[in-house]
């Protein structure tokens, strides 16, 4: 697991392209791990939403 390809797993993922499992997979991790990433990435009070 890269984590560029985690990276990449999570946009996905956050742009309801693939599921929690299918980004998992494009990850190279489980989905435990990508979600932990998920969290650890999520904005913080204040910060600039991200673009839709």
């Amino acid at each position: 697991m890269t984590s560029k390809s985690v990276a990449t797993a999570l946009t996905l993922y956050r742009s309801r392209t693939l599921t929690l499992e299918q980004a998992a997979t494009v990850g190279g991790c489980s989905t435990t791990q990508l979600e932990e990433s998920a969290r650890a990435f999520a904005p913080t009070p204040g910060e600039a939403p991200a673009d839709d």
